[in-house]
C-alpha cells in the first residue's frame, strides 16, 4: 500500500499555541485557572451562550450534563443508533439506560421514532449532530416540551455550525462540544458544555470539581455535593486559545472543500454527498457521503495514497448495546455505504480534484467489470 499523501484529517498546531503554552509554563500554574476561564468565555461568546464549562472530553461533557439534570438509575435517555459509542456510554455512566432509535436517510435521529420510544421512564433526548449537519431541532424541542423532557445536544462534531440562524449546541438545555484531534480546533482532548441556565451552570461547576462551588486548595474546602474530577487545564486552554486564532480561516477552508466535492462529483449517480445548508451557516466539519462498494473504494483510495474514514457501526450491533436489526433498517443500510472523504483543512484544491478523479475511475472500472 502506498504511503498516505492525502489524509482524511490532520490536526495542526502553530506558533500562537506554543507562545501561550510557554506563558502558562512560566506562570507555574498548570491546572484549571485564568487561561481556562478565558477559553470558556471565548467559546460562550462565539456560540452566543451565557455560560460555558470546560471538561476533559466530549464524553465527560455529556455525562456531567445528564448528572446536572438529575438523570440516573432507572431513567431512560433516547439517542440515535448511528453515533459514536461515547453518546451511549455517557448515559450508562449515569446509571441510566440509552434507548436507541433509528436515523433518517441523512444519518440523523428520526423524530417520529423519538415519539414512539417515549415512556414514563424517559427523561431526556440526546440529538446527535453529524459532521456539522444538525438534527431537526425544531421538531425535537416541540416533542421535549410536550413530554417535559430535557435535551442535551451531542454537538461534538458541530462546533460553530448553525441551524435556522442559531448555533447547534445552543438549542437544548445543554450542548456538548469536543476538542479531540479531528475537530475544527483541538486541545488534544477536551470538551465544553454550554448552557443559558444559571442553575445548571452552577451544578456543572460543582460536578466537575469534586462538588466545590469555587476553586479550592485541596485542603479546607467547602464541598456542597458529590462531584468528580473533570477539570480542564491551563495548558489545554492555551492550546485552545491559540487554535481559535485560526478558526475563521479553517471554517472557510472546510466549507470550500465541501463545495469542491459537490462540484467535481456532481452527476455521479453512484455516490451521494450528505446534505448541509451551507447558505444558512451549516459548517461541514467533514464531507461525508454514501457510496456502493464502500470497503472496496476505501481500499482502492488507500492504495493510491488517499485516506478515508468509514462511518461507525450502528450502536445496536456493538456488544454492550446489541439488539435486533429489525428496528434499525436505516442505520443498518447507511453503515454499509457511509464514509468520510478526505476533509482536512490542510489539503489543497488539487488534492480534492485528485480524490474525485480516483473515485470516478474506481466507479467506472466497477461498471465495466
Amino acid at each position: 500500500m502506498n504511503k498516505i499523501r492525502i489524509p482524511w484529517w490532520e490536526p495542526r498546531v502553530g506558533k500562537k499555541e506554543k507562545e501561550l503554552v510557554n506563558q502558562v509554563l512560566q506562570s507555574n500554574f498548570l491546572n484549571d485557572g485564568k487561561y481556562t476561564e478565558k477559553f470558556e468565555n471565548e467559546i460562550a461568546r462565539l456560540v452566543n451562550s451565557r455560560y460555558a464549562v470546560s471538561v476533559t472530553s466530549g464524553t465527560a461533557a455529556m455525562f456531567l450534563s445528564l448528572k446536572a439534570l438529575g438523570i440516573g438509575y432507572l431513567d431512560e435517555v433516547i439517542i440515535p443508533d448511528m453515533t459514536f459509542i461515547a453518546t451511549a456510554n455517557a448515559v450508562e455512566m449515569c446509571g441510566a439506560k440509552p434507548v436507541l432509535v433509528d436515523v433518517n436517510s441523512q444519518g440523523l435521529i428520526i423524530t417520529s421514532s423519538i415519539k414512539k420510544a417515549i415512556n414514563k421512564k424517559t427523561k431526556a433526548i440526546i440529538p446527535v449532530h453529524v459532521s456539522g449537519r444538525g438534527a431537526d431541532m425544531r421538531s425535537i424541542i416541540k416533542i421535549a416540551k410536550e413530554h417535559k423532557l430535557f435535551i442535551v445536544e451531542d454537538a461534538a462534531e458541530a462546533f460553530m455550525s448553525k441551524q435556522a440562524g442559531k448555533f447547534l449546541g445552543t438549542f437544548g438545555n445543554m450542548g456538548c462540544f469536543s476538542f479531540s484531534p479531528p475537530k475544527i480546533i483541538t486541545t488534544g482532548q477536551g470538551g465544553m458544555i454550554v448552557t443559558d441556565n444559571k442553575k445548571f451552570y452552577s451544578q456543572l461547576r460543582e460536578l466537575k470539581d469534586q462538588g466545590r462551588p469555587n476553586r479550592g486548595t485541596g485542603g479546607d474546602d467547602i464541598h456542597l455535593s458529590v462531584g468528580y474530577n473533570f477539570k480542564f487545564t491551563n495548558l489545554q486552554a492555551a492550546v485552545g486559545l491559540g487554535q481559535l486564532s485560526y478558526l475563521r480561516a479553517r471554517i472557510k477552508r472546510v466549507t470550500q472543500i465541501n463545495k469542491l466535492y459537490r462540484k467535481y462529483l456532481s452527476g455521479v449517480k453512484e455516490i451521494s454527498i450528505f446534505d448541509i445548508d451551507l447558505k444558512n451557516g451549516g459548517l461541514p466539519l467533514w464531507t461525508d457521503c454514501l457510496v456502493s462498494r464502500k470497503d472496496e473504494l476505501v481500499n482502492f483510495l488507500r492504495s493510491k495514497g488517499v485516506d478515508c474514514r468509514k462511518f461507525w457501526f450502528p450502536l445496536h450491533t456493538q456488544k454492550p448495546y446489541r439488539t435486533s436489526d429489525e428496528a434499525f433498517p436505516n442505520s443498518s443500510k447507511l453503515s454499509q455505504k457511509a464514509l468520510w472523504l478526505p476533509s482536512a483543512f490542510t489539503i489543497t484544491d488539487t488534492d480534492v480534484k485528485h480524490v474525485c478523479k480516483l473515485i470516478k475511475k474506481f466507479l467506472e472500472d466497477e461498471k465495466s467489470t
